[in-house]
């Protein structure tokens, strides 16, 4: 009976040690990469303005701030696509002139959903009292579908990858076992080019001042797919 019992045991341990043991995985990481043209763009604009008096200095921000808004509103630009970003004033010394001097500023961001209003739109703003243009992101209507489109692309990635690794081993892959996103796609500038758009005021026909170019979404992933031998 001891015989059979130590058997039994034996058995029964051989048996966890073989549920443990885990399943031969290869893992991998796939990129995916789609390249597109964008169509709206983010502009940063900013007010700004100086002098001796701070409580001037303020009021001619305002005014200047304000007529910026108006302007937006005019041309159709809807509310939810224009933000205020930072609001500043400041005192600084200058040491030269030994006196105090104020300086204020606002920074607005602007969504732009027609690239062929940009040099209107600039125009226009230029002329209500923005004296600041920080930059431009270009941008993509179609985002979601294009994260989507990219993770789909880095799981096929991932999936040759495996398969390249398990064939030079003699083996073939089974079902993925894990998959990590490695953070969020990304979605940045690429290459550019020039885009010519129409301004009614050229009599020269047409005026190219930004290079929309391309931009890229990416997105990486990292999978675990079984090994069969």
């Amino acid at each position: 009976m001891k015989k059979i019992a130590i058997v039994l045991v034996m058995m029964a341990a051989g048996a966890a040690n073989a549920q443990q043991t885990p399943m031969p995985q290869v893992t991998v990481q796939g990129e995916g990469i789609v390249k597109v043209t964008p169509d709206m763009a983010t502009i940063t604009i900013g007010v700004n303005n100086e002098g001796n008096d701070a409580k001037e200095v303020k009021k001619e921000n305002d005014k200047a701030t304000d007529a910026v808004i108006k302007y937006l509103k005019k041309v159709g630009i809807d509310a939810k696509d224009y933000q205020t970003d930072r609001v500043y004033l400041n005192r600084s010394y200058d040491y030269d002139k030994k006196k105090y001097y104020y300086r204020a500023s606002q920074t607005i961001s602007v969504k732009l959903k027609d690239l062929s209003k940009y040099d209107e739109l600039i125009t226009g703003l230029t002329d209500a009292g923005v004296n600041n243009i920080q930059g431009v992101n270009f941008e993509s209507s179609k985002q979601k579908e294009y994260e989507a489109q990219a993770r789909r692309e880095a799981m096929l990635d991932a999936q040759k990858k495996a398969k390249e690794y398990a064939s030079a081993l003699g083996q073939s892959i089974g079902a993925a076992m894990m998959i990590t996103e490695n953070g969020s796609s990304s979605y940045m500038p690429l290459r550019m080019k020039s885009v010519s758009y129409e301004m009614a005021a050229d009599s020269a026909g047409s005026r190219e001042t930004i290079a929309v170019g391309e931009i890229e979404i990416k997105a990486n992933v990292t999978v675990g797919f079984a090994l069969k031998l």
